[in-house]
């Protein structure tokens, strides 16, 4: 377990309140406007979301990893090419849906991030699709198991990952329950599902 800002020792409870405080960060960035005044499709922006949504809980929010990190067999960038890397991200083209789900794998591929990057590249993505194609994803509609096995194929072929978000496109860009929605499923993905959205909407 990372350190973190709680002081908590105990796996468990502190995933639990991970996920309240930030599912509760996610909903005051959208009810406040401020998701709108992110920049849209650069590690700033990414770095905005990520800081928004983890400041309360590690002192690292936002910030690049110093760290190499791997899931499974696969190493994700070198911390040493990470600044260069992100800056060419910044320039990838996002003028059509093919070339912001390339991007999209290579800020995965990237994960800039030692915690906390699928849940802040899923927005990141969306806001880069609200502004391009005035589209977002229903991730609800996107299957678990499905979505995981393209990401983890996409690095070699983006093909499977592209069908399946196309798929799942609604023009809903403003609806609050489909960002909450989308919340839930994104979290599910990372193994989060103590709380809903609907749950901390009640708070």
């Amino acid at each position: 377990m990372l350190d973190n800002k709680l002081g908590i020792t105990s796996s468990v409870e502190f995933a639990n309140e991970e996920e309240k405080i930030t599912k509760l960060n996610a909903l005051k960035l959208f009810d406040s406007k401020k998701i709108d005044k992110i920049e849209v499709g650069t590690f700033k922006g990414l770095s905005e979301i990520h800081n928004y949504l983890f400041s309360d809980i590690y002192t690292f929010a936002g910030n690049i990893r110093k760290e190499n990190i791997a899931k499974g067999n696969f190493r994700f960038a070198s911390c040493m090419y990470l600044e260069d890397v992100l800056k060419k991200i910044d320039d990838m083209p996002q003028d059509n849906f093919e070339n912001i789900i390339k991007k999209y794998v290579e800020m995965n591929i990237a994960h800039p991030f030692r915690e906390g990057n699928g849940r802040s590249t899923r927005i990141w993505l969306d806001l880069i699709l609200k502004k391009e194609l005035n589209k977002v994803v229903d991730w609800s509609k996107l299957n678990k198991e499905d979505y995981l096995l393209a990401m983890e194929r996409s690095p070699v072929k983006d093909l499977e990952i592209r069908l399946l978000i196309q798929n799942a496109l609604t023009n809903k860009i403003n609806d609050r329950q489909v960002f909450m929605k989308g919340i839930d499923t994104s979290y599910q993905y990372e193994g989060y599902n103590t709380y809903s959205m609907n749950d901390i909407d009640n708070m």
